[in-house]
């Protein structure tokens, strides 16, 4: 199925580019998530006329993605979790959890599905976890999972 891409994505190709994908990923993902359009002739002229206005949004959003890497790159962030006596946690940290770290500690909102841990986290220790924040600008931080006193 061919479709225009309205931004940036990886792997996959740039703003206004036409490109011959799966009906299925362009249906489920690029057009449902707004990141392209049928290429129909109606569509491949309007996304000409915008082109100019995509390219200058899609800067915004890297010079924004920038600004947010400066911010928390390579920066260790804590999560007490209750852990049992081999140092197994209850519970793995997923990117939710993450994402509500990031808030609280650098007030910097990141959508949990951009947060791509290295490995799963479930033990006690250093995780490396790697957020995707624009297509072209990836960043990597450190999770440190520790032991969460119990309240008696």
């Amino acid at each position: 199925m061919k479709v225009i891409l309205l931004e940036n994505v990886r792997k996959v190709g740039s703003i206004g580019e036409i490109i011959d994908v799966k009906r299925g990923f362009a249906r489920n993902f690029l057009i449902s998530k707004k990141k392209a359009l049928f290429a129909s002739k109606e569509n491949i002229k309007e996304v000409e006329k915008i082109k100019l206005e995509l390219s200058k949004k899609d800067q915004e959003k890297k010079n924004e993605a920038k600004l947010i890497n400066e911010k928390i790159k390579n920066k260790q962030y804590k999560i007490n979790k209750l852990s049992t006596e081999n140092k197994e946690l209850y519970g793995s940290v997923k990117p939710t959890e993450i994402s509500k770290v990031l808030e609280e500690t650098d007030n910097v909102k990141i959508n949990p599905s951009l947060i791509q841990p290295s490995q799963e986290i479930k033990s006690i220790g250093e995780f490396k976890v790697i957020i995707n924040l624009h297509p072209e600008v990836q960043t990597q931080i450190v999770i440190k999972t520790v032991v969460q006193e119990e309240i008696k």
